[in-house]
């Protein structure tokens, strides 16, 4: 039995709750923030598909398809075949919540469009932290069927795949960031929001960050749980 363990509690459950709580507060902030700012519609009356043509189109962009796709804040761009997918809730509505999605998800274009490198670098770690998010928990288990230093063996490896899960969402967080920042400097630039207008889509963006900061804590707090679980499993 792992030293870590004390009767019948995990006392490392607690990193995950931890986790939990602040992923729900996040999750509940930007739903209040989006479901508030949904209700106010913005003075030029342009559509979230309408401003994100008009801020490609304004930066040389011209590329990039917008479609329309179902759900609710789905809305993301895809910078392998160059598409700015915007959820139901974003594409036909004229409210200062929907203009800002648009235009921070346009604003992932931008960057791709120039090169940004952070947002190239988490294009090359997805992949890898997909593949990881799934095979690191599946090699810890089977290397706890192994013996000692065999096990030690798969079982490293498979917390090394859960870095690359870390990784992916450290990167992301200040490509989110930047996006936003893009967003709502057009926004004022070219006139689309005014006034209140900007100050509520930056509540929803500020909002939106704060998933991305939960998603990361999230992360590292499980990778240290890993490592305090199974790290020190060669002493044992």
């Amino acid at each position: 039995m792992l030293s870590y363990y004390y009767g019948y509690f995990d006392p490392t459950y607690i990193l995950i709750i931890i986790a939990a709580i602040f992923s729900l507060l996040a999750q509940a902030k930007v739903s209040t923030t989006f479901n508030r700012y949904s209700k106010i519609h913005s003075h030029r009356g342009m559509t979230g598909a309408q401003v994100a043509e008009k801020i490609l189109r304004s930066k040389g962009i011209y590329d990039v398809r917008i479609e329309k796709v179902s759900g609710k804040l789905t809305d993301h761009y895809d910078p392998r075949n160059h598409v700015l997918r915007l959820s139901s809730s974003t594409y036909d509505n004229t409210s200062v919540a929907a203009i800002g999605v648009a235009a921070h998800e346009s604003g992932h274009a931008i960057q791709h469009n120039q090169g940004y490198l952070p947002l190239n670098i988490r294009s090359v770690i997805a992949p890898v932290a997909q593949i990881g998010s799934y095979a690191s928990w599946f090699l810890i288990l089977i290397g706890l069927f192994f013996t000692t230093q065999t096990g030690n063996v798969i079982i490293q490896i498979g917390i090394w795949c859960f870095v690359a899960v870390v990784a992916f969402q450290v990167i992301t967080l200040p490509v989110e960031i930047n996006a936003s920042r893009k967003a709502l400097k057009i926004l004022n630039e070219d006139g689309i929001l005014v006034g209140e207008e900007q100050t509520g889509a930056r509540k929803v963006l500020t909002a939106a960050a704060m998933t991305y900061i939960a998603a990361m804590a999230t992360a590292i707090l499980q990778l240290l749980r890993l490592i305090l679980l199974f790290g020190g499993r060669r002493r044992d």
